[in-house]
């Protein structure tokens, strides 16, 4: 077990799994901007406005955005009928956000923040689809099967050096 090198000192973490986390946290919540109220409660709104099963179409948009990537897309086998329909799909359901669901929201955001708000927004929601791929087990065992290759002492320390 490593201590963890801040404020929390008396708590005790297995290095693979402070691995797994701080590495899970880096793919889900990196570039943390500062909302103002307007932007966080238009973030809150699109969030809570989405069902299970359009989280899960936001994370397979992602999914085939990244996919399109050169490096990436040998890996992947999105087919254009793929791309097309989730693109639909995905301009559907920000339409009605936008329009429907949360219109008092993006218009109180927008006049405080401007398109920083829709920023601020589209983040939240890309973390919540983010999230709904998290929790699956098997997502969770693929994106921990790096901490076996991990050298735990190394890591330890520099940990532990003060």
């Amino acid at each position: 077990y490593t201590k963890l090198p801040s404020i929390h000192r008396s708590y005790a973490m297995p290095t693979k799994s402070l691995a797994v986390v701080v590495l899970a946290a880096y793919l889900c919540c990196s570039n943390v901007a500062i909302a103002s109220p307007s932007s966080e409660a238009l973030g809150a709104c699109m969030a809570d406005s989405l069902t299970g099963k359009e989280r899960k179409n936001l994370a397979q948009w992602i999914f085939f955005a990244i996919a399109a990537h050169p490096e990436i897309r040998s890996f992947a086998n999105v087919s254009s009928q793929d791309q097309v329909k989730i693109d639909q799909s995905t301009g559907q359901l920000i339409t009605r956000l936008l329009t429907e669901n949360c219109a008092p929201q993006v218009r109180a955001a927008l006049q405080q923040d401007g398109n920083e708000a829709l920023n601020s927004a589209f983040e939240t929601v890309g973390k919540v689809a983010m999230q709904e791929l998290m929790t699956d087990k098997d997502v969770v065992a693929s994106i921990s099967g790096y901490a076996k290759y991990l050298d735990e002492q190394k890591i330890r320390q520099v940990l532990d050096k003060k």
